[in-house]
């Protein structure tokens, strides 16, 4: 069983240890002794703000922020400003159709009820709409162990339907949703709701469809695999279909002989005979290593799934690679090529770019869109640019190009791509070709390498050794074009505690003790430019981490550089996941994990129930614009 007073990278580590430094760090180093504390590579800070390419007007604009900062929290509680309101849109456990059973607190459900209901976990999500019709696509990453046998003995599973039950909480869930002129709420009969579950059929497309390492007994042909699962991030095509993520895909499987020792292509992705503690291989043998080594090939990929068109097969799109994808921000470059980047999200590995051969044309199929294109990984040089390095056999002596998008990782290696701190969600401003990254945290920088045994030394994007607080990178595509060889890049924010440190951890200078917070996971940028920062860090609120309280959603200005704090969560969660209603009048913004790891939590419903996952419907009490 996991630990579960360890989080899942800690976990990996535990079980497959890697050297990790971070190669991004010793760039950024370089960069700041060369130019000065925090000078060039820096947005905003001081005299930095113009040497980080930053236009004198821009420093000038005006307060785009239409609320007032809240302040940190330690509450067991939801907290928006004054003027907004959140109501709760449904929780883990909620029926998505008229004839499931509401969420019994006690027994916390079966594995029939969980077929029907919401999933557990909630993290990328977004808002479609098909005629006059609201669609809330929701990713269902995991489930938290301790809650949902927290009312077993020891914790465990009692019956196989208690591990069956754990297993439909992953994937996701689609349900239509209304507005009454007061609040959303779930159209329980509707065609569109659905839950994709880790037995839901899915189709393999793309370069790596029928090679040898992703056939099965089950499967001879490659083409076909059974369901999605630690699904993080997330994005819309421009057609109009969801790109949902996989990530910590790894910690499910397992081995019957614990001694069992997996490839170092498993290892690579942190397979071992050992899973997070969830025992699927005890109910579905596929789990098992030992006996389908190739499995686990089969997932870490993107998915593609068409919210309106419940009877269409999702399909696993492997042109785009295999990794632990954070999300997958997805945008047209200059000439009308899908562009798509990519976020590994593990100490040490790579930033990635998908560009598409053809161009999109309404209407037009896309499949060959999704199909035939070509990867890349960043570079990042001390001078503030950076190129990306395609990703084929030519370029990495890899034997084919379905290998070097089996094992993604290893091309990274081989062509010399920047190792980084965790990059996590990438955004991109609808108002500026500009990208953001998100870098959440790397607490092992300049102690070990990555687990290709990749160098990772303190710099570039990445400048602190034991990196706590985490930054937030911007890219520039050369010429403003997304398929452009070459970037620029600078440090839109370091987080960290001005209160503590007077160095590089008390962060940049947009950083303060009003609006000081760790851990930037999840962005995303409304219709106006602003950009949204949502955390998953420290929440303990002493030492390094003292007056951060509770994970947090806050606001940015690119222009400015300004950060205002929006919302905090409850106590042990992770605030992630975000979109708008059509109307952009509502903001739905996820609460994953409440009561995590030790932490005490009620939330949603109050005392004497079972911390859920929800997602909450922002909307202001003026019925303006959120934000």
């Amino acid at each position: 069983m996991k630990d579960h007073n360890l989080s899942f990278d800690a976990y990996d580590e535990l079980v497959n240890p890697k050297p990790e430094t971070c190669e991004f760090d010793a760039v950024v180093e370089r960069a700041l002794s060369r130019r000065g504390f925090l000078g060039g590579v820096l947005a905003f800070g001081g005299a930095a703000m113009i040497g980080g390419g930053l236009a004198p007007k821009a420093q000038a604009a005006a307060n785009r922020f239409a609320f007032e900062r809240v302040p940190t929290s330690t509450a067991d509680a939801l907290i928006v400003p004054e003027g907004y309101k959140a109501d709760v849109l449904i929780s883990w456990g909620d029926p998505i159709t008229s004839d499931a059973p509401e969420f019994d607190h006690e027994t916390r459900g079966t594995a029939e009820s969980q077929k029907v209901t919401f999933g557990d976990n909630i993290d990328g999500m977004h808002v479609f709409q098909s005629g006059e019709h609201v669609i809330l696509a929701a990713n269902n990453e995991y489930t938290n162990i301790e809650i949902l046998w927290g009312n077993r003995p020891e914790g465990k599973p009692a019956s196989d339907d208690d591990i069956w039950k754990g297993m439909y909480a992953h994937g996701l869930s689609f349900v239509e949703i209304a507005f009454d002129g007061e609040r959303w709420s779930v159209v329980k009969d509707s065609p569109f709701n659905r839950r994709v579950t880790p037995a839901t059929e899915m189709e393999i497309t793309g370069p790596a469809a029928g090679h040898d390492w992703l056939k099965t007994a089950a499967d001879p042909t490659g083409t076909k695999s059974l369901g999605t699962w630690n699904n993080c991030g997330s994005s819309m095509t421009p057609w109009g279909t969801y790109l949902t993520c996989e990530e910590n895909f790894n910690g499910y499987f397992s081995a019957a002989d614990e001694a069992h020792e997996p490839d170092a292509g498993l290892k690579r992705y942190g397979v071992s005979a050992k899973d997070w503690g969830y025992g699927w291989a005890k109910v579905d043998e596929r789990f098992d290593i030992s006996k389908h080594p190739t499995e686990p090939n089969r997932a870490g990929w993107i998915v593609e799934v068409d919210p309106a068109d419940p009877a269409a097969t999702p399909k696993k799109r492997t042109a785009l690679g295999r990794m632990k994808h954070e999300n997958a921000e997805t945008v047209l470059s200059r000439a009308g090529r899908v562009v798509t980047y990519l976020g590994d999200d593990e100490r040490g590995e790579y930033l990635y770019r998908y560009v598409s051969n053809g161009v999109y044309a309404p209407g037009a199929d896309t499949d060959a869109l999704m199909n035939e294109g070509v990867l890349y990984a960043a570079k990042f040089n001390d001078d503030g640019t950076g190129t990306w390095l395609a990703l084929t056999p030519e370029t990495t002596g890899m034997p084919s190009l379905a290998e070097v998008l089996i094992h993604a990782r290893y091309a990274g290696d081989k062509v010399g791509a920047t190792t980084m701190d965790r990059p996590e969600w990438v955004a991109s401003n609808p108002r500026a070709p500009e990208v953001y990254v998100a870098l959440t945290n790397n607490r092992n920088r300049g102690e070990k390498a990555n687990a290709g045994g990749v160098e990772q030394t303190v710099g570039g994007p990445n400048p602190r050794a034991k990196n706590n607080y985490g930054q937030v990178v911007r890219l520039f595509p050369a010429d403003g074009d997304h398929a452009a060889e070459g970037f620029r890049w600078d440090l839109f924010v370091m987080a960290g505690n001005p209160t503590v440190h007077s160095d590089a951890y008390a962060g940049s200078a947009n950083v303060t003790a009003d609006n000081m917070f760790n851990s930037p996971d999840g962005l995303a940028f409304d219709s106006t430019g602003l950009l949204w920062i949502q955390t998953d860090g420290n929440y303990k609120n002493e030492g390094d981490f003292a007056g951060h309280g509770n994970n947090q959603m806050l606001a940015a200005d690119p222009a400015t550089g300004e950060i205002r704090r929006f919302l905090t969560g409850p106590n042990g969660c992770e605030i992630t996941g975000l979109t708008w209603s059509p109307d952009r009048r509502t903001m739905f913004v996820g609460v994953q994990h409440p009561g995590e790891e030790g932490s005490v939590s009620t939330w949603p419903g109050g005392p004497g129930t079972t911390p859920r996952s929800a997602i909450v419907a922002v909307t202001r009490t003026d019925g303006a614009l959120v934000g």
